[in-house]
């Protein structure tokens, strides 16, 4: 915590309390540099991550529909929950490291469609058939061309 007095870095709690609403902790603070005491306040931080859709409407972001969407995709197939889980750890870690605390939801689906052709080709098409919003049967043959052009060397 920087000493609001001299900048310094580096302090010690002297205090911490409760507040009344129990909504905050209050720290009592002294400045190991200039030693003046400061109070600060510890809150929880309530502002939500936000995922963007395609038509611009904004919605908090909710791991649990990654991870269904990931499990409608590996239905049957032979990828653990692990891996599932470890996959909705790093969307999840993209977006609260996002500046703005949004993420588009091309960018959640494109990265997880990167992430699964990887991890299973099944999957992987199946997400991709529902995350492109394949129109006909051609567009999903020429997915699956594509992928497998990107398996011969």
């Amino acid at each position: 915590m920087k000493c609001p007095f001299c900048n310094h870095m580096e302090d010690k709690v002297v205090d911490s309390r409760e507040s009344k609403e129990g909504e905050a902790i209050r720290r009592r603070r002294e400045c190991l540099g200039c030693e003046r005491r400061f109070t600060t306040y510890e809150r929880i931080d309530e502002v939500p991550y936000m995922v963007v859709k395609k038509d611009g409407r904004r919605e908090k972001f909710d791991r649990q529909k990654v991870l269904a969407g990931l499990l409608k995709a590996c239905e049957k197939r032979p990828v653990s929950m692990v891996r599932l889980s470890d996959l909705v750890d790093r969307v999840e870690g993209k977006v609260t490291d996002s500046p703005d605390r949004e993420i588009s939801t091309t960018e959640i689906g494109e990265f997880l469609m990167e992430r699964l052709r990887d991890l299973d080709k099944i999957a992987y098409v199946r997400f991709a058939s529902v995350y492109r919003d394949f129109q006909d049967e051609q567009a999903f043959f020429n997915e699956l061309k594509a992928l497998m052009r990107q398996k011969l060397p």
